[in-house]
């Protein structure tokens, strides 16, 4: 039996005061495992398949000096397409836009930013690893799949973005001057005919970059930044609460954690203040299925941190009210 209705989402997760994403990967039909919204799933596209989506994560941050001007929101908006170039391997391509946006009388930055591209390979285990078939029963689809995620943003953003008053701020630039490297394993098992477990371990590296000089003095010349590399553990259950064959409607319910430890970033050779750390996120969310399209909806917010600076840090992931996440995928 080949799997019902069967479609792959490709979302982005969002970056703190820098401006960098992470592709998350999931797959779902009428019958078979469920997709988180934020934690990737073990899937791949079906050989010869398209699929096009749209992300938005809306991120609310937590203000603290009525006198000073701080972040306010930071928007990350993604599209991207996907491609099946056989049944356990998939490639994709996306183009982020960020807008982050200060308090009143700050210095806001929009602009597109460093297009990525990632490859996915999926296998599973049924008395022995092989790798993903073509056709699968809902059986088939009951055993544990996992994916290996290999990925890297290319410099197409401008690094050098300057601002309204003509400063560089690097965690408010377009790009990183360098390409990025990202890499992860998923496994996924669906345990009943309506739950789905998921688990997830990825990582991003950054390339220390030397910014151009800043006329008014900000960022003087010479300045090289590396951003900190980001690891994340993520686990996640998706429950099927409602299905229509019909109509050929889905509806899921999620709830993940999401962990994430961050580095320092060094600035000139030197560990940088009022950033990185430790946080956990919780996530809840629904997930609409129809025919081949999908769309998600979830809001997360951090639930338990250890900042390193957290007086300072306002702005960065850890302080954030809220975010909401949405997202909009089809297959073609």
């Amino acid at each position: 039996m080949k799997r019902l209705l069967p479609f792959v989402l490709l979302l982005a997760s969002p970056a703190a005061l820098a401006h960098h994403g992470v592709a998350s990967l999931g797959a779902a039909g009428l019958e078979g495992p469920g997709a988180p919204i934020e934690t990737s799933s073990s899937a791949t596209l079906p050989e010869g398949k398209w699929l096009g989506l749209v992300k938005l994560d809306y991120a609310k941050f937590k203000t603290y000096d009525p006198l000073a001007v701080e972040t306010d929101t930071n928007a990350y908006w993604m599209a991207g397409i996907g491609y099946g170039f056989k049944p356990w391997l998939s490639g994709y391509a996306f183009q982020p836009y960020n807008v982050k946006v200060d308090e009143t009388g700050g210095l806001n930055s929009r602009g597109p930013t460093d297009l990525s591209l990632a490859m996915v390979i999926g296998f599973k285990y049924d008395e022995r690893f092989m790798p993903v078939p073509a056709n699968e029963s809902l059986d088939d689809l009951r055993d544990w799949h996992f994916t290996v995620n290999l990925g890297m943003s290319l410099p197409t953003g401008d690094a050098n973005h300057r601002l309204s008053d003509t400063s560089i701020d690097p965690g408010k630039s377009l790009g990183f001057g360098k390409a990025s490297f990202n890499y992860g394993l998923t496994a996924t098992r669906q345990f009943t005919d309506d739950d789905t477990a998921v688990f997830e371990v990825s990582q991003i590296r950054f390339q220390k970059y030397r910014y151009d000089p800043d006329p008014v003095g900000g960022f003087p010349a010479g300045v090289s930044v590396k951003f900190g590399t980001e690891t994340r553990v993520n686990a996640a259950i998706s429950h099927r609460l409602m299905t229509n064959p019909d109509n050929k409607f889905r509806l899921d319910g999620n709830a993940e954690l999401n962990f994430l430890n961050l580095q320092r970033d060094v600035e000139n050779g030197i560990p940088g203040t009022a950033g990185g750390g430790d946080m956990l996120y919780g996530v809840l969310g629904l997930r609409f299925y129809q025919g081949v399209t999908s769309v998600g909806v979830a809001v997360k917010k951090p639930i338990w941190t250890r900042l390193n600076e957290a007086a300072q840090q306002q702005g960065s992931e850890g302080k954030e009210k809220y975010r909401l996440v949405t997202t909009f995928s089809a297959m073609f």
